[in-house]
């Protein structure tokens, strides 16, 4: 499981629910479910398959099934990979929820929550961006993501399913408890764990990506979340699939906090929550960023009952807590120097 889907079993299991996963560690690591387990009391069943892989999927379904609900997560989801390799994004992308999709017509499955981004909107021109408005996506993976809202969106029209897709805004921050965080495979390409893996010596500078934005400092304006408040508003999402009476339906939500923090501004509070100051180096524009983005969520809070509830500051502090027992334990070491 990723750094998404860990936290969100955690919340699932907290909640009471049998959690089976699938996940071929392609972009996390396969001790995850151990440190669930070590926050819940609970280790879930993963099986180490790709997702795309259609007879695979369908030996789970059989084996596991009958399942309530799925929450599809198994995208590739780096924008400026996406623009160098965008034939994996597709491939992936697509062909993973277009193989759930099979499994959960042939099993009868009813309900699912579809992961998808705020990056379909592109370049909005008004701001913050609801569900009306326009998507024009500036790079293969927003471009997959919309894709695969389009493909839900047909299937539900002509199969018993009701579906939710909650376009969440930029995910940071980890598990207060520290076992769950985001530790790519490689070089992350997220701000926060650069930051933190900078602020513990594995980088030599911060990279910032342009500052010659038209923003008032020059960076690019996001609107962070803290992972743990996604995960909930996943299990939110399932349960307001179980509570409705309708047997097909397909509906959007713009998943964030509603406020603009720009690169620069998240340096700075990274720098003043944890006392240190990072080198920094502020390097060309990276391709398919866009240059600002925050949300406007009050659908999802009207129909799910839902706020985030952790701060900026919370999102800075269970990020170094995580990189600090990452460091305890000797794996970010290993990852950065095989990389």
């Amino acid at each position: 499981m990723g750094y998404l889907g860990s936290h969100t079993t955690v919340v699932l299991q907290q909640a009471g629910y049998e959690v089976v996963s699938a996940d071929n560690h392609s972009n996390s690591q396969a001790d995850v479910a151990h440190r669930i387990a070590r926050i819940t009391g609970i280790q879930p069943r993963n099986y180490e398959i790709d997702v795309c892989d259609r007879q695979a999927l369908t030996d789970l379904f059989e084996a596991e099934g009958p399942f309530a609900g799925v929450i599809h997560m198994a995208a590739h989801k780096s924008v400026g990979e996406s623009v160098a390799e965008p034939l994996k994004y597709y491939h992936n992308n697509l062909l993973s929820l277009l193989q759930v999709l099979h499994c959960c017509e042939q099993f009868g499955v009813a309900h699912l929550v579809f992961s998808s981004t705020c990056t379909v909107y592109g370049e909005p021109a008004v701001l913050p961006v609801t569900e009306n408005t326009p998507v024009n996506p500036l790079s293969p993976y927003g471009q997959t993501k919309l894709l695969c809202e389009q493909m839900l969106q047909d299937f539900v029209r002509t199969h018993p399913m009701q579906a939710l897709s909650l376009r969440f805004f930029n995910p940071v921050g980890a598990h207060p408890s520290g076992e769950i965080g985001e530790l790519p495979n490689g070089v992350p390409s997220n701000l926060l764990p650069f930051m933190a893996q900078t602020a513990a010596g594995l980088h030599p500078y911060l990279r910032i990506w342009g500052d010659d934005y038209p923003t008032p400092d020059g960076s690019c304006i996001r609107d962070y979340i803290h992972v743990c408040d996604l995960a909930e508003v996943h299990l939110k999402a399932l349960e307001w699939l179980f509570d409705q009476n309708s047997k097909q339906g397909f509906e959007i939500l713009n998943v964030g906090t509603g406020q603009g923090i720009s690169v620069k501004q998240m340096v700075t509070a990274f720098e003043q929550t944890l006392q240190v100051t990072l080198p920094k180096r502020v390097l060309h524009r990276r391709a398919g960023d866009i240059v600002t983005m925050y949300a406007d969520s009050q659908k999802a809070a009207a129909m799910l009952q839902w706020v985030p509830r952790f701060t900026l500051a919370q999102m800075v502090q269970t990020t170094w807590l995580w990189q600090q027992n990452l460091e305890l334990a000797g794996l970010d070491t290993k990852l950065h120097s095989a990389n």
